[in-house]
């Protein structure tokens, strides 16, 4: 997209803000034994989607300094002038305060105060201070990015169930614990940006050999935590095959980095965790309807006879 609106739009980090999106969507159909409510459904994705294109967009104006200075960040819209701090600053709190009145009007006020929390915690707590505090700040402000499934569970049932909890946090887990390795792979690649922008990632403070050993570390708790939504009883056989496949793909990956063949292996560890994490959240939808078209089947299977 070119043009104002192609700048505003970059501002919305429109590839991350859709992976959101869709673990919310998961999460939606997830909490509910058949389809969900329409109303709560769509204005709920939608408040979801706003909210999530506020926090980008603040990412944008508080991260402008480091961007300009990055190779990755060096073209977005108010690292190279295109944009004035004031018009992203009116963007930002236009989609947050639209957000907000969906939610609490459309959807319910719970929905609405989880995702303002989530927006306040990626937005101000990671982008304008782990971020440049810690070597952890990707591990800690994981919490935030990792709420949607739960935005979108509280969306449809206003949690009013202690198992809706428990099992909307599972998915919160999952992203949580996916969130380290993902990310990691990039600041391994992206290394030199962050030291010239003097964020302090762990491959800046730590090492890469370092960072690839947590990279499998954290590989290998992810593959035991996508394992509890079939412990849980929220999922059956399909969901688990297609994660144990996927986790021992990504484990090779992680494996391979110890050792890489090339400076760009730590980008295709990058793409996979994404691909991973739509796949696995596929197989949790999947599987969700999977089953109650399976059950009748099999228990057709063994008739008594007199």
């Amino acid at each position: 997209m070119t043009g104002k609106f192609g700048q505003y739009w970059e501002l919305t980090k429109p590839r991350v803000v859709a992976l959101i999106v869709f673990t919310a969507l998961v999460g939606m159909f997830l909490a509910v034994p058949g389809l969900p409510p329409l109303r709560e459904s769509v204005f709920g994705l939608l408040g979801i989607w706003l909210a999530a294109a506020s926090a980008a967009a603040i990412n944008h104006l508080i991260d402008q300094r480091i961007d300009k200075v990055m190779a990755r960040t060096a073209h977005r819209p108010l690292a190279t002038g295109a944009l004035a701090p004031a018009q992203v600053l009116a963007f930002a709190v236009f989609l947050g305060a639209a957000s907000m009145a969906i939610l609490i009007g459309l959807v319910n006020p719970l929905a609405a105060g989880l995702t303002f929390a989530s927006l306040i915690g990626y937005a101000v707590v990671y982008t304008g201070f782990l971020k440049r505090a810690t070597p952890q700040n990707i591990v800690i402000g994981g919490i935030a990015g990792a709420a949607p499934p739960l935005l979108g569970w509280a969306a449809v049932t206003g949690m009013r169930q202690p198992w809706d909890w428990a099992h909307a946090l599972v998915l919160v887990l999952i992203i949580f614990v996916w969130t380290p390795p993902h990310f990691w792979a990039l600041a391994i690649f992206r290394r030199d940006d962050y030291a010239r922008a003097l964020i302090p990632m762990l491959p800046v403070t730590h090492g890469v050999e370092y960072t690839r050993w947590q990279i499998l570390f954290y590989t290998v708790l992810l593959v035991l935590v996508t394992v509890l939504p079939w412990l849980l009883g929220m999922s059956g056989l399909f969901y688990l095959g297609g994660a144990l496949v996927l986790g021992a793909m990504f484990l090779w990956y992680a494996w391979k980095l110890l050792d890489p063949p090339d400076e760009l292996f730590a980008m295709k560890v990058f793409n996979y965790s994404v691909v991973y994490l739509m796949a696995l959240f596929a197989f949790l939808l999947i599987d969700h309807w999977l089953l109650p078209f399976l059950q009748p089947a099999a228990a057709l299977e063994f008739v008594p006879t007199a």
